[in-house]
């Protein structure tokens, strides 16, 4: 099997490109520029890791935005370069031959490979509402869990159990976790992922040949350590304590926080405010659209979507914006209209003084 190096190279890409795809996903798993060359050089020497990709309770989206990763070679080679063995969606061969293929490469790449789930695992009635040319997918995952070195749930339905899994979960459907207990597993939630978060998580693993850090319900710190509240480009205005009452407001219009409207970024982690979508063009806030907590558990189960949170965990005007907004509390409005006009005459007198300046320097012109 070829290493990454030569599979780039005989797809006729140059070595700058190598050298450029390999700085970009260094950054994208969120290392130091210090170790582009040790990400280089394993990526030289490594062979391709085989992966399995299974799906079961799910629409497809996880895999629509895993090949819609913008940045050119990952779009192009990423396929190949992790040697995609088996995915019933993307894979040209079909029936027989496509499943002797996957059964040859379990054999073949046995404690080697890596297990990609996709959708939740219904366990009622014997698994009878998700089969597979007669196979329930809790006896097809348990065959393909068998021999992976590790398993990357991509999506909210197989790291959480998804909307299958939402009250009353009429087919009893659970993450993989729930079924597979002697496995390395990687949540890789949301609904669906970003796709550089899904390639930088396989690359990581295929790269360095062990986990990622990961978070305390297994997800990978360098993609879900921080809150979308946190990257958020609204995130000064909930600050100030400037919030849209409503959709079609002009506030809303402005870049005002959407915290009011329902929005879930103060309790939910993910990179969409540092990555966004399509090249880092939008993601939902960008939007307009409040952020729903797609990539927390249990998050179908946490609508109505546009309802207020409520004990916003955080310091300082994180801690009083819903007491601001439904409780009101006398110390606590006290502190976030303190906070907020603070903001405001610290803007106010910067702009003051950036026009000062400009005055000063166009008189500098004139003399």
């Amino acid at each position: 099997m070829k290493t990454y190096y030569e599979s780039i190279i005989e797809k006729g890409y140059s070595r700058r490109d190598f050298i450029k795809f390999t700085t970009y996903m260094t950054a994208f798993m969120g290392f130091e520029a210090s170790m582009i060359g040790q990400v280089t050089k394993a990526m030289e020497t490594k062979k391709r890791i085989p992966v399995i990709w299974e799906h079961f309770q799910e629409c497809t989206g996880c895999s629509e935005s895993f090949i819609r990763s913008d940045h050119p070679l990952v779009a192009d080679l990423i396929l190949d370069n992790i040697s995609l063995d088996y995915t019933d969606t993307l894979m040209a061969a079909s029936g027989h031959n496509a499943e002797e293929a996957k059964q040859e490469s379990m054999k073949e790449n046995y404690g080697n490979y890596i297990l990609v789930v996709e959708g939740a695992i219904p366990m009622k009635d014997d698994g009878v509402y998700c089969t597979i040319a007669g196979r329930s997918a809790i006896e097809i995952l348990k065959e393909s869990a068998a021999g992976a070195a590790a398993i990357l749930t991509f999506g909210s339905c197989s790291s959480w159990g998804g909307v299958q899994a939402a009250y009353p979960n009429p087919t009893g459907s659970v993450p993989v976790d729930e079924i597979i207990k002697d496995k390395p597993i990687i949540r890789v939630p949301g609904c669906p992922p970003i796709a550089e978060v899904m390639t930088g998580v396989v690359m990581h693993y295929a790269t360095f040949g062990r986990l990622p850090e990961l978070d305390s319900l297994g997800r990978p710190k360098q993609f879900y350590g921080k809150r979308v509240h946190d990257s958020c480009y609204r995130r000064p205005n909930f600050d100030a304590g400037l919030y849209a009452e409503s959709f079609d407001s002009q506030e809303a219009k402005d870049g005002y926080c959407l915290y009011k409207l329902g929005c879930r970024g103060p309790v939910t982690y993910n990179a969409c405010g540092s990555m966004g979508w399509n090249n880092g063009v939008s993601f939902p806030i960008k939007s307009g659209y409040p952020c729903i907590g797609c990539s927390e558990p249990s998050f179908w189960d946490n609508s109505p979507f546009v309802e207020r949170l409520t004990n916003v965990p955080g310091m300082g005007i994180e801690a009083t914006a819903d007491t601001v907004g439904k409780i009101a509390v006398g110390a606590a409005v006290g502190a976030a209209v303190v906070h907020s006009l603070a903001t405001n005459i610290a803007k106010k007198k910067e702009l003051r003084e950036a026009e000062e300046c400009g005055e000063e320097n166009e008189k500098n012109i004139k003399a």
